[in-house]
């Protein structure tokens, strides 16, 4: 499981980081109670990655576990995260058993694997890496030809290197015409409100936003 293997397949489990029940602290989401289920495995090493708990570990849960455990918190949202959750194919399959379900369903992914086979329903928030996650090489610009107007890109900035990048992004692919676009600052590397004013100055037609979950709880594993 170590290093940046895909998560090894086996029968129609997956390999579980955690599922939880929290608010939504990212993406146009933010604040509604939602359930959380975060897949262990990614091929990436941002290296601010503030989740890296998700590399290895974890259990495996079958698809019905799955499915019971999000039930009984109740909740009409629910994210899929990691990690890079596409890194287990069976991913595809709980997206489709929830979008089912009648939820409203998130996929959190890097962007560095294929898109095209996620279920149309599910809202894909896509984090495009920036310089200073140290994994722009990895970005698969293909998956832009896959969103939809339901669709979420997300830039996490460290300074503003990856500020002037990421300005050249959105209007180089026209990203703010196609869907929702969020920057986010590096938690305790960009002062928020410097990415707020940088904003402001260059008229940008992106969403500001903050984590909320780390403003409540401190990013807390599980919260």
């Amino acid at each position: 499981m170590a290093g940046r293997e895909d998560v090894v397949q086996d029968g129609d489990r997956l390999r579980i980081t955690e599922i939880f029940h929290s608010l939504q602290g990212e993406s146009d989401a933010v604040g509604w109670p939602t359930g959380f289920i975060r897949l262990t495995g990614c091929p990436l090493r941002c290296v601010w990655c503030d989740t890296a708990y998700a590399f290895e570990g974890g259990r495996w849960l079958t698809l019905e576990q799955i499915m019971a455990e999000i039930a009984s918190y109740g909740t009409r949202h629910v994210c899929v995260t990691g990690g890079e959750p596409l890194a287990q194919r069976r991913c595809l399959q709980l997206l489709v058993r929830l979008c089912d379900a009648g939820h409203v369903v998130s996929l959190e992914t890097s962007g560095a694997i294929d898109v095209a086979p996620v279920d149309p329903r599910v809202i894909k928030v896509i984090d495009l890496k920036a310089p200073g996650s140290g994994e722009q090489t990895r970005n698969r610009w293909r998956n832009l030809q896959h969103l939809q107007p339901h669709d979420q890109i997300k830039f996490v900035l460290a300074d503003r290197t990856d500020y002037e990048w990421a300005r050249e992004i959105v209007a180089r692919e026209r990203l703010s015409a196609r869907c929702m676009v969020l920057f986010s600052p590096v938690h305790d590397l960009l002062a928020p409100a410097d990415l707020a004013q940088w904003i402001l100055d260059d008229r940008l037609p992106v969403r500001f936003q903050l984590q909320l979950h780390k403003l409540l709880w401190g990013g807390q594993p599980g919260r």
